[in-house]
């Protein structure tokens, strides 16, 4: 399993914790420190969609200048933003060990995991 994200966010944080705390493996890709792996981003825009994905309530949406955040449109335009600027995707992003994809923490839903 890999969580991706920022170790500082703190629905990161609950995440990590909350796999810690049931005993769940896994690795940790650092968006800061490794950025956005592109063919994994592609993975998750395919699964998800790039209106999950793409994080527009974030404080680094709202730090884009209005120009960028107005472009984004479709999967390409949010595929870009998101190269760019990582922190523009919401967290955590894991990859399950049975090949799920989800998007944010909800403890309810992961118990089910």
């Amino acid at each position: 399993m890999i969580v991706y994200g920022i170790p500082n966010c703190d629905t990161v944080k609950k995440a990590r914790a909350w796999l810690a705390e049931h005993g769940r493996a896994h690795r940790f890709h650092d968006f800061k420190k490794a950025g956005v792996p592109a063919d994994r981003l592609d993975a998750w825009l395919a699964a998800v969609g790039w209106e999950v994905l793409l994080n527009r309530k974030g404080t680094a949406w709202r730090g884009l200048d209005e120009t960028t955040r107005n472009a984004v449109v479709d999967a390409a335009s949010a595929r870009a933003v998101m190269l760019a600027s990582p922190s523009t995707v919401k967290r955590p992003v894991v990859e399950w060990d049975d090949g799920r994809i989800s998007v944010g923490f909800d403890a309810a839903r992961w118990a089910d995991t």
